[in-house]
């Protein structure tokens, strides 16, 4: 399998539009490029613009999700990632190969060797075994008996489904029939996987199981996934980075907790009102980025009048590259008086209470409730980057509190139609 996430992007989506009933694309395009709405090129052209200007790079290992609510553009932007409908304008690389330039030969290939695809419905032959459905894309592929057999009963243990490979879809329920079409997917090891709402069609229950089972599988694997949904929970429990779209744009492209807590404008904004900003946060986005500082070279009058400058009773004292030493109560210092003798920091340091800049919220909480003095915030290094109050956190909880109290009093917003005419013509499109 794929295991490590490099910095290189192994899909790079440039600029790509995809525009349906277009009698002159160019001209649509052109309205495209001047900044017109969907809604008035629709009116004034008669086309449907259901991918608008998309760029984006995804990196090896990465698990990327397109999010939108029906008629945003997800399930036809990434069915124009493997060429299930032909982009009308833009690039889309695979691994170093641009996938609009090929012809059909080419595009089968990169198809059956780097790429697999999951969709809502599963495709499942009905009268076939579980070993047998997941065998089979390798079997057409040519790959002898004895490697497929070992690919596919390891992708049926992957998904759970391990003593069930002798049994047809008809013994199974919705939620193992869809980790049948999983395993079909990975017994091929694609260096990318696409998911296009591959839960959707579950019960609720089911599809948090599948959810929960298959954010397992994801860290066990670390697989290059593209995978679709609505569903924002779903988005912020599976997704490394999660791009929203609206009417074929994507608005904003961040990972979970920068999505949360700095969403880009109200629509994203009303997106993610139900998700709970603590979660997210972590010591790096609710510190003071300049606390009292004071150097183990300092003389107390120096150090006092540090702290006086900020307004603090303490002062974190650094040695020379800047790395923290301790933290000193403004107290001890007066008592040593000001008449410029050298400190003794060891004798009048205390340690100071520390984390780093990554730790979350629900951990930073009884950090503090252990000591009298804020947290002081540093970086790999042990360099001091900020520090944490408790009155700090109280203010960030009770700004949480107020705003799930918020989102429940709300009424819940009016959803859109299942399919828009873009993903219907989509459908006409593909059969």
């Amino acid at each position: 399998m794929h295991e490590q996430q490099h910095d290189e992007p192994i899909l790079e989506v440039r600029n790509v539009s995809k525009i349906f009933n277009a009698a002159n694309e160019h001209q649509v395009v052109e309205m495209i490029n001047d900044g017109r709405s969907k809604d008035e090129i629709r009116e004034e052209a008669g086309a449907v613009v259901a991918v608008r200007d998309v760029s984006f790079s995804v990196k090896r290992g990465e698990f990327f999700v397109i999010m939108g609510l029906s008629g945003s553009g997800k399930s036809t932007l990434v069915r124009t990632l493997i060429r299930l409908i032909d982009p009308t304008t833009g690039e889309i690389i695979i691994d170093g190969q641009d996938i609009t330039s090929m012809g059909d030969k080419e595009l089968r290939d990169v198809r059956r060797n780097k790429t697999a695809m999951v969709f809502q419905h599963y495709g499942l032959f009905p009268h076939k075994t579980v070993y047998e459905n997941t065998e089979y894309g390798l079997k057409t592929r040519g790959v002898p008996k004895k490697e497929r057999r070992e690919r596919a009963m390891s992708a049926i243990s992957q998904v759970g489904l391990g003593g069930w490979e002798n049994e047809r879809p008809s013994a199974l329920s919705g939620g193992m029939q869809q980790r049948v079409g999983i395993a079909r997917a990975l017994a091929h090891d694609p260096q990318i996987l696409f998911m296009d709402e591959p839960f959707s069609g579950l019960d609720p229950l089911i599809r948090r199981e599948m959810q929960n089972e298959f954010a397992t599988l994801r860290a066990e694997v670390q697989m290059t996934t593209i995978f679709v949904t609505h569903d924002l929970d779903e988005a912020l429990k599976l997704g490394d980075r999660i791009a929203i779209m609206r009417d074929g744009e994507v608005i904003q492209i961040a990972t979970p907790g920068e999505l949360v807590i700095n969403p880009a404008d109200d629509y994203v904004a009303q997106f993610v009102q139900g998700a709970s900003p603590a979660k997210y946060m972590t010591a790096a986005s609710i510190m003071t980025a300049m606390p009292a500082t004071i150097s183990d070279r300092d003389t107390a009058g120096a150090a006092i009048a540090a702290m006086t400058s900020h307004n603090s009773s303490i002062g974190f004292v650094l040695n020379d590259q800047g790395q923290l030493r301790g933290l000193v109560p403004v107290t001890r210092l007066v008592e040593i008086g000001t008449n410029g003798s050298k400190v003794p920091w060891g004798d009048v340091m205390t340690e100071a209470p520390q984390t780093g800049m990554d730790t979350p919220l629900e951990e930073l909480l009884p950090l503090a409730v252990q000591s009298e003095h804020p947290l002081a915030v540093v970086d790999s290094t042990g360099k001091l980057v900020g520090e944490i109050s408790q009155s700090t956190l109280l203010q960030v909880l009770a700004a949480d509190m107020n705003d799930s109290d918020a989102v429940e009093e709300e009424a819940a917003p009016d959803t859109m139609s299942d399919i828009d005419e873009s993903e219907v013509a989509d459908v006409h499109r593909i059969s």
